[in-house]
């Protein structure tokens, strides 16, 4: 995240990946999604992904000083991170990291009230980075137990409610939360039983989409790299998509469509 005006306010701005060893993750998402890597603007431990030269994503080996497992994290812009710190803990979610200043910005680790962790960012963002859109991811999708009430919390917090053209708008569409900004989809929010996934690392949890030309080549890269299937090939919701997750257990998925 680095400067320039970007996505707007509530809106997706970033995805970073918490990995315990950069080099590992290069070589896994280099085999897997076709990307490169340069040095991150916040020292040794950083880099971003590149895709045709420009910035997907973000790494960081920090999973390893917290203690914590590989793990993707979604990025919402805010104005002011204070104010929206405030908000999550007034809706019943946690602040675990920030506001703290980082770069030229202000970065904050939270969960919502039902222990999904996502990130918050007060500053400047890439150019030309917009979910759906160019070297960005497909999309984003909230995975969580109740949609409406995740969708009440994020859109209180962010404002997704206001009437004004800079923010985003909420309509229920086939089962689901769609979360949209200037008519382009940025995020959905799904409901279910979470709790009885047979995996217990499924969680509540923001879920990152990777555009692929061929989702059977990506699998077999990710299976030959380390990697495993999560959930197998399969067409859904008019597209072909596969579940993965990495050397470390970050889990993400691949897919051929351009749209939730």
């Amino acid at each position: 995240m680095s400067a320039s005006d970007g996505a707007g306010l509530g809106q997706p701005c970033w995805v970073s990946l918490l990995t315990k060893d950069l080099a590992t993750a290069h070589d896994f998402y280099g085999a897997v999604l076709g990307w490169t890597f340069r040095a991150g603007s916040f020292g040794e431990g950083f880099s971003v992904a590149l895709s045709d030269g420009k910035p997907v994503a973000g790494l960081s080996d920090a999973a390893r000083s917290m203690g914590i497992a590989a793990s993707w994290t979604s990025y919402f812009a805010v104005a002011d991170a204070d104010v929206v710190a405030s908000r999550v803990r007034e809706r019943g979610g946690t602040v675990a990291v920030g506001p703290l200043a980082v770069g030229n910005g202000r970065v904050v680790l939270a969960a919502d009230s039902a222990g999904a962790v996502f990130g918050i960012w007060e500053g400047k963002n890439l150019p030309g980075w917009r979910i759906g859109a160019g070297a960005a991811p497909a999309w984003l999708e909230l995975r969580t137990r109740d949609a409406f009430a995740a969708a009440m919390f994020y859109g209180e917090i962010f404002d997704w409610t206001v009437d004004r053209p800079d923010r985003c708008e909420v309509r229920y569409e086939d089962d689901a939360v769609i979360v949209r900004s200037g008519g382009r989809t940025v995020a959905c929010i799904r409901g279910g039983a979470i709790e009885a996934d047979p995996d217990p690392r499924i969680r509540p949890r923001w879920h990152v989409y990777f555009r692929v030309d061929d989702v059977e080549k990506a699998v077999e890269a990710a299976l030959g790299s380390g990697g495993a299937v999560v959930s197998e090939p399969t067409h859904s919701r008019a597209g072909r998509e596969a579940t993965l997750r990495d050397r470390e257990g970050a889990l993400f998925t691949v897919t051929e469509k351009s749209g939730c």
